[in-house]
């Protein structure tokens, strides 16, 4: 596939964004990864007192400061801090999470099972967290989406030999709350986690029944007898253990819509949102939705433009198409775009630089 000459001027504006739009996912990544309790709440309270700007403002400052940005001295600095810094980071508030429906019904249990352990994880005061997708900006800027509280909180987990495997917090909570308000009608439901989604979905008088798919027979067996009994309306659901790709494959006949969650973050979700794409044809009166969706079609728009950079058409580009206009090109990597494209895009995309940084837009899976 041969690229058509786009304008120059706007094609490097465009590229430099791309790159703008990386930085900021790297930084925030350093951060939640590294130095996430940097930012303690006296700290805040401090230089919130001393300089007159809002908690959220001085936690970015906080933020920027610890990943090297100079604010006060360098103006390029102080640019990149107002476009994507401080539009990224909110103070929740920690009393209102708990209403959750989830938090106010469910206890975690304090026991372990073939591997398996039930508890809590704690955030402490001030802690940076992932706290709901990212947010496309109408000028092209992808800003990341940061929480904390002012007081220490815990959410709901389990662990896998030690490993934190999936978790209820505000990311979950945030990242799923549309698509809880869509579901309608028999709900087939891939990936078990805690059961957050099927608890909230549940509730809705629109919902007749809803199907998990798991794969893992220990994870089914602990959430049966230890969670499942607390939910009010666990007669709407139902459990099969199975591949969710092969139930997908052959089993969908009947669904009214099917919410795919699958992956931990990004970086091993993208695969996988292409895979369960490419058979969604089969199923057409079935709406599928998809976990963090934004942030899968960010880093698709994110390899399109890498593409462009480097002059040759791959996965994405050729996934699109002819294109002949600025325009084509900019509804083509749009989320409209590049989820119509997504069944196309070849798997090859996952694997053509490894290397290439990208935060996780969303937390743990829940």
């Amino acid at each position: 596939m041969r690229l058509p000459c786009f304008d120059s001027a706007r094609l490097c504006e465009r590229l430099a964004l791309a790159e703008d739009n990386l930085r900021a996912l790297e930084v925030f990544s350093s951060y939640l990864n590294l130095c996430p309790r940097y930012a303690g709440v006296e700290d805040v309270r401090s230089l919130s007192h001393k300089t007159g700007v809002s908690l959220e403002t001085a936690y970015a400052l906080l933020v920027s400061t610890a990943c090297g940005l100079n604010v006060d001295g360098d103006s390029a600095d102080r640019s990149f801090f107002q476009r994507y810094i401080r539009p990224a980071v909110r103070c929740l508030d920690a009393g209102a999470c708990r209403l959750d429906p989830y938090y106010a019904t469910v206890r975690m249990p304090s026991l372990a099972l073939e591997g398996w352990r039930l508890g809590y994880k704690r955030l402490e005061a001030g802690e940076a967290f992932v706290a709901d997708d990212l947010r496309v900006c109408p000028d092209g800027r992808e800003i990341a989406q940061i929480g904390f509280f002012m007081e220490p909180f815990e959410a709901p987990a389990a662990y896998e030999n030690g490993r934190e495997w999936m978790t209820v917090t505000p990311s979950e909570i945030n990242t799923m709350s549309a698509h809880m308000r869509m579901a309608r009608g028999r709900v087939a439901v891939f990936g078990l986690g805690l059961g957050y989604y099927p608890f909230m979905a549940a509730q809705r008088p629109q919902v007749s029944a809803i199907t998990i798919v798991e794969r893992s027979a220990s994870a089914i067996r602990l959430f049966k007898e230890q969670l499942l009994p607390q939910f009010p309306h666990r007669e709407k659901i139902s459990i099969v253990q199975d591949d969710a790709f092969a139930f997908v494959q052959n089993r969908l006949s009947g669904y009214d819509m099917a919410y795919v969650d699958l992956w931990h973050d990004v970086l091993d979700g993208v695969e996988m949102y292409l895979r369960i794409k490419r058979l969604e044809a089969r199923w057409p009166r079935t709406r599928f939705l998809y976990w963090i969706e934004p942030s899968m079609l960010a880093w698709l728009r994110g390899m399109g433009w890498q593409e462009l950079r480097q002059g040759e058409a791959g996965p994405v580009l050729e996934a699109l198409g002819e294109m002949s206009s600025w325009e084509d090109l900019m509804a083509g990597l749009s989320d409209e775009g590049l989820r119509a494209a997504a069944a196309r895009i070849s798997l090859e995309v996952t694997r053509r630089d490894e290397s290439r940084g990208y935060a996780s837009s969303a937390g743990g899976n829940e």
